[in-house]
């Protein structure tokens, strides 16, 4: 049973005010957390829910965001508080009533607006997760050892203790080595990023502002932002037209974007088994006939 009792007091303290729950409703879409939508009757909070050992995630998860809000130029969920009671760790959200397709130009300007905050190096200060995969963000100053060490060859050395070897190992060898050939006229610049943008994790209020949350955070390389748009059916073609009005893609993010997909092509096969395995294999294959 989840501990409300400690949550409620929690969302009171941050509050100011009681806050005795009157309601609790569970809320379907993922499968990593558990979900709830808890109400006093007046007030109404988004809770997720993991077991304790996960406190680190939601604690990543809700610097994040606040880090995103703090940039004003997309709209995100509001962080309540966060923490650890029991057996189990939660990370509490304004509820936000979300439905329908966003304002795709106008969410396209904003992620532009977005992706020109910067840092000095690519990474973040700290790790944090990618679905439930760990995520490596340690600090870089050159992208493409960064891509090499905390991506792309990160999730190999996973697929081989998970029993992928053999050929994605082999061929994931010669990508590492090559891939280099695919920036000689692009020298990326240093992006927020949401991370693990895609439909799931997008939505709209009632007037048509973009929601974005489930963050996977760092500061990188904004094509590999919109190439996770691209990879489960894309915004629409007025999104990217919009984007590329704010800020123009490279014209070498054509192949590049199959390079940063890989990565979550790999993670899918990471957690979900070998369904992913052909496709991996496939645009590894893709991309070394590139180079």
């Amino acid at each position: 049973m989840p501990p409300w009792d400690q949550i409620c007091q929690h969302i009171s303290k941050h509050r100011g005010a009681p806050f005795v729950l009157s309601q609790q409703q569970g809320v379907g879409g993922g499968c990593i957390n558990q979900a709830s939508r808890i109400s006093d009757g007046r007030t109404h909070y988004f809770v997720k829910l993991n077991s304790r050992q996960h406190g680190d995630m939601f604690e990543a998860e809700a610097e994040a965001l606040q880090v995103m809000a703090a940039t004003e130029t997309i709209y995100v969920p509001t962080v309540v508080c966060h923490g650890e009671a029991g057996e189990s760790c939660y990370l509490v959200l304004d509820y936000l009533d979300m439905g329908g397709m966003p304002d795709m130009v106008g969410f396209a300007r904003q992620l532009a607006a977005m992706h020109r905050v910067s840092a000095r190096r690519f990474g973040w200060h700290r790790n944090n997760t990618i679905g439930s995969t760990p995520q490596v963000n340690t600090w870089h100053d050159d992208w493409l050892d960064f891509w090499r060490d905390c991506r792309l060859g990160y999730q190999l050395r996973l697929a081989a203790q998970n029993g992928y070897g053999g050929k994605l190992q082999r061929l994931g060898e010669r990508l590492m080595s090559d891939f280099p050939r695919l920036f000689s006229d692009y020298r990326p610049q240093v992006s927020m990023l949401h991370g693990d943008l895609w439909g799931g994790n997008a939505a709209a209020l009632a007037d048509g502002t973009a929601v974005i949350y489930d963050p996977a955070f760092y500061y990188g390389d904004r094509e590999a932002e919109l190439a996770m748009t691209q990879l489960f059916g894309g915004f629409g073609a007025n999104f990217y037209a919009a984007y590329n009005e704010a800020w123009p893609l490279d014209d070498g993010y054509k192949v590049r974007k199959t390079l940063y997909n890989l990565y979550h092509i790999i993670n899918h096969l990471n957690m979900f088994g070998g369904a992913y395995q052909g496709q991996a294999l496939s645009m590894t294959e893709q991309l070394l006939a590139e180079v």
